[in-house]
């Protein structure tokens, strides 16, 4: 289940929170006029939320997915799965191989030692590189034609806040705030 969502009806924010609070608001909103349409983004990684409008507030609420929901509809594939062990398939030149397979515990502790160390170096990075591409999904979504959105996104990935907000300043208000929450995220 999301922690937080934000739901918007054409450029205005409608709600925030978790999604079954930001469901019913969402809900409500296309009863009340349904013409427009209803986006929901994950606040994380700003892609959009599935929800199913028909019928009443509680029959949105009764498809929602429940925490723990998605585990029990992932296959059980090969592998130790009491562990969370799942086999790939991954493919590497003969001399990776050889190099591999010459390490301590052979390729899949080498493979594993190599990724875990690559999390950790590179842990900031990652964080950042998510959050700007989390915010370039949401502004490519509610703000692509906007004035000024390919200078944004050349300031959103150059780090550059000032040249930002010059950017968004004309967008819609609730675009602009919601993309600015989440250029701060990838600063």
């Amino acid at each position: 289940m999301l922690d937080k969502c934000t739901a918007f009806r054409g450029s205005s924010r409608i709600a925030a929170g978790d999604l079954r609070h930001v469901a019913v608001k969402a809900k409500e909103a296309i009863d009340l006029l349904a013409q427009e349409p209803v986006l929901i983004f994950d606040n994380t990684t700003s892609e959009l939320v599935e929800v199913d409008f028909r019928g009443t507030a509680e029959d949105v609420l009764n498809r929602l997915p429940r925490a723990g929901d998605a585990e029990a509809e992932i296959p059980r594939k090969p592998g130790r799965p009491k562990l969370g062990v799942v086999a790939r398939e991954v493919t590497l030149l003969p001399r990776h191989w050889e190099w591999l397979n010459s390490q301590p515990g052979g390729a899949s502790v080498a493979l594993r030692k190599l990724v875990e160390h690559a999390r950790r170096e590179n842990r900031e990075t990652d964080r950042i590189r998510q959050a700007r591409e989390a915010a370039y999904r949401f502004m490519s979504a509610m703000a692509g034609n906007e004035p000024g959105f390919e200078e944004a996104a050349r300031a959103l990935f150059a780090g550059d806040r000032p040249r930002f907000e010059e950017m968004v300043k004309g967008w819609p208000p609730d675009v602009r705030d919601h993309a600015t929450r989440l250029f701060a995220e990838g600063a």
